[in-house]
């Protein structure tokens, strides 16, 4: 059976249509959400050298970030994303909500800050690098052979 001319121009509207909308829908721009920061009605329940550290994650809860070196805040942190097609994602937004405490573990102050505060500080994960990317397994186990002591398995 032969398609009408009537049918063929139908079908050749419908998939240029159909065409037209994947180009436009693959040309928009998405938009991620990543993180979460305490609204002001939380942040105002946290009083300035009353609340502790415990007091603090009951009420907002667990922290993005927490200072791992000196135990001194608490950091909430929520990035708005765009990605464009084939381009690089690039950071709209950045809210952060720093509670920092004192020695005793008291809260010490609570301050808010956005992108416009600061510069975009690329996380780096440092890896201590195990040099055996380039050696086979024959070459690791003779490299071994002098580190071999017998009388490690007598004791």
């Amino acid at each position: 059976m032969i398609a009408s001319p009537k049918t063929v121009k139908s079908a050749m509207r419908s998939a240029l249509l159909v065409g037209a909308l994947v180009v436009v829908t693959a040309c928009t721009a998405q938009y991620r959400k990543h993180g979460w920061i305490p609204g002001p009605e939380l942040l105002n329940e946290v009083v300035v050298g009353v609340d502790t550290r415990d007091s603090v994650s009951e009420t907002i809860g667990e922290p993005t970030i927490d200072s791992l070196v000196d135990d001194s805040g608490y950091y909430y942190v929520t990035s708005r994303i765009k990605r464009f097609g084939a381009k690089q994602p690039e950071v709209v937004s950045r809210d952060l909500v720093a509670i920092t405490f004192d020695g005793r573990g008291v809260v010490d102050s609570v301050q808010r800050y956005t992108l416009a505060d600061g510069r975009v500080i690329p996380l780096e994960r440092r890896v201590t690098d195990s040099s055996l990317e380039d050696k086979t397994f024959l070459r690791q186990l003779i490299g071994n052979l002098g580190n071999f002591n017998p009388g490690s398995f007598l004791q």
